[in-house]
């Protein structure tokens, strides 16, 4: 195995300085430097990770916390943040857990990272208590937990929902529904605010009796829809919590022999790339997901590189997305 003293030796330097000049220290020359990576690239030589963690007291991984490990919203941000952190000279690692709890700050200090991204929070997770006690710099992704205040690259709901109201209102949508989030996700929660004040504007109110909260799964989604189907008074439009539960409520209509959109309306929330699917083309609320992975990204580096930066809380905006799922009601 080629070593850093044979890069030294056909260089004609010390092995320190082939380290300085491979990181490229200031205190190293530029023609030095030159000579350096020249003697590297001829020998095929590959600087230990070990050996940079060592001389510098950081490992360069940062960590991306999950523990929902079906979601298919996650599976949608590992290649932007994989991408933004590799350009930041990062390296990124997956850690899934399937419970949020203390035992999970311990096991990421104990893997040696610079920081983490944490994607799965619930409002009273003390995942984020733990690693702060424990000095390990983390920023929030689309979730947040009311525990402690952290970086954060968070989606605002209410302009998308704003559009898609008015938009169903004009249609001729009087009776909506609802099958959100469950109640411990800032997410459920600021969606669930915006959505209210949206239909206010409009005259309208979502009545409890039409409302379910559920896990961010199809099955939730299909499960509760099915329940409200066989109420009374079925609303002709139902917002849900985000695609998957929405893909879960039209599977739902499905089964009740229901047509989309001629006998109800479904409009979810995140704009998944399957949710434009033509078998699927849902109407929904969407942002950048891959911005927002890549600002996270940029504030973990920050926090890392500077950590007695101020707070910053990146906002993205939201829009509705128009599309078959979405269409007047029938009359009834």
């Amino acid at each position: 195995m080629v070593t850093s003293r044979d890069v030294a030796r056909l260089a004609g330097v010390s092995q320190p300085t082939v380290s300085r000049a491979l990181r490229d220290d200031s205190r190293v020359s530029e023609a030095t430097k030159v000579r350096v990576r020249d003697a590297a690239r001829l020998l095929g030589y590959v600087p230990s990770e070990a050996g940079r963690a060592l001389s510098s007291g950081r490992t360069r991984r940062i960590g991306l916390l999950l523990t929902e490990l079906d979601s298919q919203f996650y599976s949608h941000i590992i290649a932007p943040l994989h991408r933004e952190l590799e350009q930041l000279g990062y390296q990124l690692m997956l850690h899934t857990e399937t419970a949020d709890n203390d035992t999970i700050a311990e096991r990421l200090v104990a893997n040696g990272l610079d920081g983490v991204v944490l994607a799965t929070t619930m409002m009273d997770s003390v995942v984020p208590l733990r690693l702060k006690d424990r000095g390990l710099p983390f920023v929030y992704f689309n979730r947040t937990s009311s525990l402690i205040d952290a970086d954060a690259a968070v989606v605002d709901p209410a302009p998308g929902y704003r559009d898609a109201v008015e938009h169903s209102v004009r249609l001729g949508h009087r009776h909506v529904g609802a099958v959100l989030g469950p109640r411990n996700t800032s997410t459920a929660q600021s969606r669930e605010r915006a959505l209210r004040a949206a239909l206010t504007a409009q005259g309208l109110n979502l009545d409890e009796a039409d409302v379910r909260r559920v896990a961010y799964s199809a099955e939730a989604g299909e499960a509760a829809t099915a329940e409200l189907l066989a109420s009374n008074r079925v609303p002709t439009l139902f917002f849900c919590g985000n695609d998957v539960i929405a893909y879960g409520a039209l599977n739902a209509a499905h089964r009740a022999g229901l047509r989309v959109p001629e006998d109800l309306s479904v409009i979810g929330f995140d704009d998944l790339p399957e949710a434009a699917w033509p078998i699927v083309d849902l109407a929904t609320v969407g942002f950048d997901i891959a911005g927002m992975a890549r600002a996270a990204a940029d504030l973990i580096v920050r926090r890392i590189e500077d950590p007695d930066a101020e707070l910053e809380r990146e906002r993205f905006t939201s829009s509705f997305r128009l599309r078959r799922t979405l269409a007047a009601p029938a009359v009834r």
